[in-house]
C-alpha cells in the first residue's frame, strides 16, 4: 500500500481514538437517562444485543473501507464505486459530521463551563435544590453570551488537537484522554458504590426486567447502539483510512465496542449508584445530568471533587467525539480540494463555530427555525441522529451488499489476520446476513421515524403496541 498519507502511530494509538471517537456525550449523558427511563437493565440488554447485531457489521465495513482507498468518506465511496453516484453517500457522511459538530460544540462548551463551575464550589449553593438548578442551568443556556463564549473555548481546544496531526494530535490526545477517562470513572464508581444504598444503582441497571420494555423502549435501543459508535457520519471511514495492512480489523473494531461499551456501563453505573444513594430520581432524563446531579454532589463527602471529576470526564468524553467529527471534514478538505490541514481545520472549525453560535442563541430568545415550532439546536439535533446518520449506516451497509460485494469486503478484512477460525465461506455468509439484517434494521427505524414526522403516530402505536 504506497501512500503518503499520515498513519497511525501504533495499535493501541487507533483503537484509543477509534473509541473516543465512539465515547462521546452519549455514553455518560445520553445512556443513563434513556436506560433510566426504559427499564434499566431490560433497555441494556437490548441495546447491547443490538451493539452486536447492527453496529458491528457497519464498523467493521467502515474500516475497511476506509483501509482500502486511504482516502476520506466522499473520496472513499467514489474510488470503490468507479466514480458512480455512490459518492454522495460520502458527501451525506461529510454533511452529517458538519451537522453534528454545529450543535455537540455548544454542549461542549457547557460541559467545560460546569467543570469549572463545580471546582469552584458553585454546586454548594444547589445543594438538594432540583428548581434552583434547573432554573440556572436554563438562565445559562438561554443566555446570549455565556453559552457562546465556553463554545468556542471548546472548539479551539478541538481545533487546536486537528492541526496537530493524526499521530501527534488525535492519537496523542486520545493516549492522555481515553486512560484518564477509564480511571476517574472508576473512582466515580467505587465511591458510588462506598454510599450507602448505592448498590441499588447496579439492580436498577443490570437486574432486567423486561416487563418495563415498550416497542418504543426497542427502537430506541436501536438507535441508540447505532449513533453510539460514530456510525455514518464517516469518521470510522476517516480514521481507518490512516490505518495500514498490518492491523486486524475484526478484533480492532471488537476492542472499540468493548471500550464503548465497557464506559457506557461504568458511567451508568457510577451515575446510578449515586443517584439511588441519595434518593434521585433515576428517570429524570435529559437533565439528569446537568440538574439532577449538581444537586447531589454537594451532599457527598468532598462533592466538590466529585463533581468536578465528572464534569471534567464529560467534557473530555465530548472532546475525543469533536476532534474525530472535525477530522472527517478536515480529511476531506485535504483529499478532493488539495487544502493544508491549517485551512481546513481553521476554516471550517470557524464555520461550523459560527452555526453553533445560532444553535446556542437559539435556546434563547434568537432561534431561526422558529417557523418550524422548534429549536435550531434541537432541529439539528433531529435531522442528523433520526435521518442522516441512520441513512448514512444503511446506504454503506447496501453499499457493500451490492456495489463492493461481501467477497471482495471480507477479502480486506482478512489482511492483517494471521490465523482464520472459521471457514471462510461460512464467514462470507455471516458478513452477508449481519449487512442485510443491518440495513433492514436501520431501514425500519427510518420509515418509523418518518411516518411519526407525517402522521404523528409511530409504527409501533399504529399496529397498538
Amino acid at each position: 500500500m504506497k501512500n503518503s498519507r499520515e498513519q497511525w502511530g501504533s495499535r493501541l494509538g487507533f483503537i484509543l481514538a477509534a473509541s473516543g471517537s465512539a465515547v462521546g456525550l452519549g455514553n455518560i449523558w445520553k445512556y443513563p437517562h434513556m436506560a433510566g427511563q426504559n427499564g434499566g437493565a431490560a433497555f441494556t440488554v437490548v441495546y447491547l444485543l443490538c451493539i452486536l447485531i447492527v453496529g458491528l457489521p457497519i464498523l467493521l465495513g467502515e474500516l475497511a473501507i476506509g483501509r482500502k482507498t486511504q482516502l476520506s468518506p466522499v473520496g472513499a465511496f467514489n474510488k470503490l464505486s468507479n466514480l458512480s453516484n455512490w459518492k454522495w453517500v460520502g458527501f451525506l457522511g461529510v454533511a452529517s459530521a458538519f451537522v453534528i459538530l454545529s450543535f455537540y460544540g455548544v454542549v461542549g462548551g457547557w460541559t467545560l463551563k460546569y467543570t469549572l463551575f463545580a471546582l469552584s464550589g458553585g454546586f454548594n449553593s444547589l445543594s438538594g435544590s432540583p428548581d434552583l438548578s434547573s432554573q440556572i442551568f436554563t438562565e445559562f443556556i438561554g443566555s446570549s453570551f455565556q453559552p457562546i463564549f465556553w463554545q468556542l473555548i471548546f472548539m479551539s481546544f478541538c481545533m487546536g488537537i486537528i492541526i496537530k496531526g493524526v499521530k501527534s494530535g488525535i492519537e496523542g490526545g486520545a493516549k492522555i484522554m481515553m486512560p484518564l477517562i477509564l480511571i476517574i470513572l472508576g473512582l466515580l464508581v467505587f465511591k458510588g458504590l462506598s454510599l450507602e444504598g448505592g448498590k441499588k444503582g447496579l439492580e436498577f441497571l443490570f437486574k432486567p426486567k423486561f416487563s418495563d420494555l415498550n416497542p418504543s423502549s426497542i427502537v430506541m435501543a436501536l438507535g441508540h447502539a447505532f449513533f453510539t459508535l460514530s456510525l455514518g457520519m464517516g469518521t470510522m471511514i476517516t480514521y481507518g483510512s490512516y490505518l495500514d495492512e498490518k492491523q486486524n480489523l475484526f478484533t480492532s473494531a471488537i476492542w472499540i465496542i468493548l471500550l464503548d461499551t465497557f464506559i457506557a456501563m461504568l458511567a451508568g453505573t457510577a451515575i446510578f449508584t449515586i443517584v439511588f444513594a441519595m434518593g434521585a430520581d433515576p428517570s429524570a432524563g435529559a437533565g439528569l445530568i446537568f440538574v439532577v446531579l449538581p444537586t447531589i454532589f454537594p451532599q457527598i463527602g468532598g462533592g466538590a471533587i466529585w463533581g468536578t471529576l465528572f464534569f471534567f470526564i464529560l467534557f473530555m468524553a465530548a472532546l475525543t467525539s469533536a476532534i474525530s467529527i472535525l477530522e472527517v471534514i478536515t480529511a476531506y478538505f485535504i483529499d478532493e480540494k488539495g487544502w493544508s490541514r491549517n485551512k481546513a481545520t481553521l476554516l471550517f472549525g470557524g464555520i461550523i463555530s459560527i452555526v453553533g453560535v445560532f444553535c446556542s442563541l437559539s435556546l434563547g430568545e434568537f432561534n431561526i427555525a422558529a417557523l418550524l415550532d422548534i429549536s435550531f439546536f434541537d432541529f439539528l439535533d433531529e435531522l442528523s441522529s433520526k435521518y442522516m446518520l441512520p441513512i448514512g449506516g444503511a446506504l454503506t451497509a447496501l453499499f457493500i451488499l451490492s456495489k463492493w460485494s461481501v467477497k471482495t469486503f471480507l477479502t480486506e478484512l482478512l489482511i492483517g489476520v494471521k490465523e482464520l477460525k472459521l471457514d471462510k465461506s461460512l464467514l462470507n455468509s455471516i458478513l452477508q446476513i449481519l449487512l442485510i439484517v443491518s440495513s433492514l434494521v436501520v431501514g425500519l427505524i427510518i420509515i418509523n421515524e418518518l411516518f411519526d414526522l407525517l402522521f404523528n403516530q409511530s409504527l409501533q402505536k399504529l399496529a397498538g403496541f
